[in-house]
């Protein structure tokens, strides 16, 4: 008998006539879905600019490269003309650097003084030419005609341009004096020279036993001459220019000859200068067997007392010696000190260094200077009192 089973395939979906048939879905979003049927809409117009407006666009880009150009152009021209030292105001300076300046106090005045327009520009051509810090103290000659890299050499240890002056120091003059004179000439001033002079060791052999620490140690030492300094000069190049000097004179057979007296080389230079402040320019031989007797007769004559009265200048701030300043006490007074004075009281020429270490073969102890302005010498002192009481310049 046949019999009613259920079969899937005669399935049948049941619709609605009144439903809408359904798409099949595509993957696609539901907002989309909504607008399938939709009509399509156009793209929006793109606006069209005139071709004059984009001309003019297009002229203004070009006329502000230009413009841009020319004026990077004039900076440039401009520069390289201060670098270059081109079409400047002629002029010509005297251009002092101290050992307190710094690079940036350098620049500055040339600045003030015309020499340069741009201080940065300067300072970064010296940092690339690694030419900061060649430039060192001194006094030179500038002018407007030099560009950077001959501004920079300008005012280096080599310059050609640096400031020279000539010095004359006389003989017998002592290290005040000396010191004084190289101010006024603007080689240094005197409070730079003590210092150095007190002390910077300097490389001499002669020089190796006195301690540091007094400028007053170079007295003796400093050789009087003719010598050319820089303006501005550093001190301690400016003495070392005497001492060169003075080791170049005082030569080796000396200093042996020296060894083998009874005196040291800064003893016979302290009688030198006793001699150089003395002498009349003739007698140097003579005053100094005056000073070999007195000292090395302790016994006889002035008992040991060397009575000059150059040594009373020395300690009485340079006046001339009255009888009152025999009674200063200092080791530099020969008439309360007995011997040599500690240090040389002046800077003596070879001359008197040459008398003090070969005195005359006099016997003499006293000398007195005659209205006559020379020296006359006596043995005995009452010798010397019947000459003196003889000359118009010591009557009272």
């Amino acid at each position: 008998m046949p019999q009613d089973y259920y079969d899937p395939r005669d399935r049948r979906v049941e619709r609605d006539p009144y439903a809408q048939p359904q798409r099949e879905y595509t993957g696609t979003s539901r907002s989309r879905d909504r607008d399938y049927d939709a009509p399509p809409r156009r793209a929006p117009k793109k606006k069209r600019r005139s071709a004059g407006r984009t001309a003019a666009l297009v002229l203004l880009y070009v006329v502000a490269v230009i413009g841009v150009s020319i004026f990077l152009a004039c900076i440039g021209w401009t520069a390289a003309g201060d670098v270059l030292a081109l079409n400047k105001p002629e002029k010509s300076i005297t251009f002092t650097i101290t050992t307190d300046d710094s690079f940036d106090d350098v620049v500055d005045r040339l600045q003030e003084e015309g020499m340069i327009e741009y201080k940065f520009l300067f300072k970064l051509f010296a940092t690339i030419t690694h030419k900061k810090d060649d430039i060192i103290a001194g006094s030179y000659t500038l002018n407007t005609d030099m560009d950077y890299r001959a501004l920079l050499a300008g005012m280096g240890s080599n310059s050609a341009n640096r400031s020279e002056v000539k010095v004359t120091i006389p003989e017998g003059y002592n290290i005040d004096q000396i010191f004084a004179l190289l101010e006024e000439k603007g080689v240094s001033t005197v409070a730079k020279l003590r210092d150095a002079a007190a002390n910077h060791n300097y490389a001499f052999s002669f020089l190796q036993e006195i301690p540091l620490g007094d400028y007053k140690r170079l007295e003796g030492y400093l050789m009087p001459a003719t010598y050319e300094f820089y303006t501005n000069h550093d001190p301690i190049f400016a003495i070392n220019k005497l001492l060169v000097h003075f080791d170049s004179q005082v030569r080796d057979d000396f200093r042996a000859q020296v060894e083998e007296s009874d005196y040291t080389l800064r003893e016979i230079l302290t009688i030198a200068s006793l001699i150089e402040r003395e002498t009349t320019g003739e007698d140097r031989t003579d005053i100094s067997a005056v000073i070999h007797n007195r000292l090395e007769n302790p016994d006889a004559g002035t008992q040991g007392y060397l009575q000059i009265d150059a040594t009373l200048f020395y300690i009485n701030g340079g006046k001339e010696p009255a009888e009152e300043d025999k009674s200063i006490d200092s080791p530099y007074n020969t008439y309360l000190y007995k011997g040599l004075p500690p240090t040389p009281i002046a800077n003596p020429g070879m001359e008197s260094i040459v008398a003090a270490m070969n005195p005359s073969d006099s016997k003499d102890f006293y000398y007195a200077l005659g209205d006559d302005n020379t020296h006359h010498f006596f043995r005995t002192y009452d010798q010397l009192q019947k000459f003196t009481a003889s000359q118009d310049r010591y009557q009272s």
